[in-house]
């Protein structure tokens, strides 16, 4: 018998623990070594409140991909979150146009891209890949689908957001908006559940005031958001054209699968990106990354970008380190 188990018998006999305490002990003092501990990563610090959520699933022992659902939808809904969902900034008509993508451990995965007036665009996201034999459905097609599985439309467009629009029109020029701290965009997650199985989520309204029909990288599988059951899962954030060049998430994965740990995976990419992006100094990516170890890791190409990290130890943010 180990000294921990010993330990607790002892303690048991004198009774100071209940037995149901002794159990819970003995079940967790007999799990073999380098069991995966549940782990979720999230961008910026809007990821905290969607960690919370995710974290009840997966403390609980549920899947990683129920728990990516669940805590994106958390910023899908909070209008102060002015880039994703509800709230989110619209585009350049005064629309606010969505974009999600969704993949589980299994390499299936979903995507919805230029929807309009669907609250959790991340959820449509994933009866698209579970309910049809496709992968990303787009603009009306995205919604009709949306309205025969039974969601409801709804105005996204707070009075706060609309107000924010009238300003930038009457005094911006359309040019490509500043991506930075004040204008970032997504909410990407990656989970580990207690079964060594991955998943991520990723969704956004997308650049403030963009040309409408714009689409950036989040809705991208290998660009947003890649995950690879056998490595590791990574989310993207900021300009999205950046990412898409690179397939950014998708290099992160692989830059794993090649011995680099997530910190180091995400610095390689930045600098990849940085190479083929001659106007990276006017531009904000980020990239998360979370391996089958449960190591994470980040990088960045400005200051300024947090993330959200919630295992077993509690809910936290972890700033980025960058090129710059």
């Amino acid at each position: 018998m180990n000294p921990t188990r010993r330990t607790f018998l002892r303690q048991f006999s004198l009774g100071s623990l209940s037995w149901a305490a002794f159990l819970q002990a003995c079940r967790a003092d007999s799990r073999p070594a380098g069991t995966p501990q549940p782990m979720v990563i999230s961008t910026w610090q809007h990821g905290l409140a969607a960690n919370a959520a995710a974290w009840q699933i997966l403390s609980a022992g549920g899947r990683a991909l129920d728990a990516v659902e669940a805590g994106v939808r958390v910023s899908e809904a909070d209008p102060q979150v002015t880039s994703v969902g509800y709230g989110g900034l619209p585009d350049r008509t005064g629309k606010v146009t969505l974009d999600a993508c969704i993949m589980d451990e299994t390499g299936n995965c979903g995507s919805v891209a230029f929807v309009q007036d669907i609250m959790h665009p991340i959820s449509l996201a994933r009866m698209v890949m579970e309910k049809t034999p496709h992968i990303m459905l787009v603009g009306e097609g995205a919604q009709q689908f949306a309205w025969e599985q039974g969601i409801k439309p709804e105005n996204l467009l707070t009075p706060e957001a609309e107000q924010a629009w009238r300003e930038w029109m009457a005094t911006q020029t359309f040019t490509r908006p500043p991506i930075n701290v004040e204008n970032h965009d997504t909410i990407g997650m990656v989970a580990l559940d207690a079964q060594g199985n991955l998943s991520g989520a990723c969704t956004t309204s997308g650049a403030a005031y963009k040309l409408h029909g714009r689409v950036g990288d989040s809705p991208i599988i290998g660009a947003g958001l890649f995950v690879d059951n056998e490595i590791g899962g990574a989310a993207a954030t900021g300009w999205g054209e950046a990412v898409i060049r690179i397939c950014g998430t998708h290099l992160v994965v692989e830059l794993m699968r090649q011995g680099h740990s997530p910190q180091e995976a995400c610095q390689l990419a930045v600098e990849r990106l940085i190479s083929k992006n001659p106007d990276y100094q006017e531009i904000q990516v980020g990239f998360i990354a979370l391996n089958k170890h449960g190591e994470h890791g980040s990088y960045c190409i400005q200051p300024n970008f947090d993330y959200a990290v919630h295992d077993a130890t509690g809910n936290r943010m972890i700033k980025a380190p960058s090129k710059r």
